[in-house]
């Protein structure tokens, strides 16, 4: 790949998804893009990306973007911020709802799905706590296949070990010949849908939510990119709304639509 191929393949990227490649990561360009130019034909990645500025050809660019979307993930990531959840946030956001008795959760950048099962497992978790509630979960992401992923709810037995307990595998999950596949219960509890955290949300039609865990995407964004991300996740959320952030990721200096919240870590409010 020569630097006009790098180049128009880092703007291309960061116009369509907000993600920032260097130089530095040369061999997870090659590593990831390379099935994508045997596909199609050619013998390099360069001459991928040269077909690519010449052809403009929007498939082709979409799985460029899919293969280059970092998708690291597990079920229960970190932990905390589903304890949080069921301790406190959802009893919070009960006694905000309890004329509509209805509760909106968006999970964004969900990748593979691990995150979206585990708010929705916790959500069952409440048992009779949320009788008579309607709790959504939207789930989205920019990548068709991991969508895809994720509403199959096929997992392998790797995948389902990290992060739950064997009495909750047994709960939420039926077996198959090469692992697990998450129960209709659970899948049936979320919308899964195509969205790139670039898009206005209230243009793209999502709607307000009183729960929106944005974690461990943000860190792959440059500064500008994240301001931007900010500012539409502020738009959908209730006044009396959560913002969920990756252990690594701030609002502090970048955006004050949000304000820290005293004692919390990871978690913030709209600003009043």
């Amino acid at each position: 790949m020569n630097p006009a191929e790098f180049d128009y393949l880092k703007q291309m990227l960061y116009e369509r998804s907000g993600l920032v490649v260097t130089l530095e990561k040369g061999y997870l360009i090659e590593s990831r893009l390379m099935p994508i130019a045997r596909r199609r034909g050619v013998e390099s990645v360069g001459s991928l990306i040269e077909q690519i500025r010449r052809t403009r050809d929007d498939a082709a660019l979409t799985q460029i973007v899919d293969a280059m979307t970092t998708n690291e993930t597990l079920f229960f990531r970190d932990g905390w911020p589903f304890e949080r959840l069921r301790s406190s946030l959802l009893p919070e956001v009960m006694a905000m709802n309890k004329s509509s008795r209805r509760i909106r959760i968006w999970s964004a950048a969900c990748s593979s799905g691990q995150e979206p099962y585990s708010l929705a497992m916790t959500v069952d978790s409440m048992g009779p706590a949320l009788a008579g509630w309607q709790v959504e979960i939207v789930a989205t992401d920019i990548s068709d296949a991991m969508l895809a992923r994720a509403r199959a709810g096929r997992y392998s037995v790797f995948e389902v070990s990290r992060g739950l307990p064997e009495a909750m595998v047994q709960k939420h999950f039926e077996p198959e010949k090469d692992g697990w596949r998450v129960k209709d219960k659970l899948r049936n509890m979320i919308e899964f849908r195509r969205y790139n955290l670039l898009d206005d949300p209230v243009a793209s039609g999502l709607g307000s939510f009183d729960i929106v865990f944005c974690r461990n995407v943000l860190i792959y964004f440059d500064e500008t990119t994240r301001r931007q991300v900010f500012a539409g996740l502020a738009k959908t959320l209730r006044p009396w709304g959560y913002l969920c952030l990756g252990g690594a990721e701030t609002v502090v200096g970048i955006s004050n639509a949000f304000r820290v919240l005293p004692g919390e870590r990871g978690l913030f409010g709209l600003a009043q």
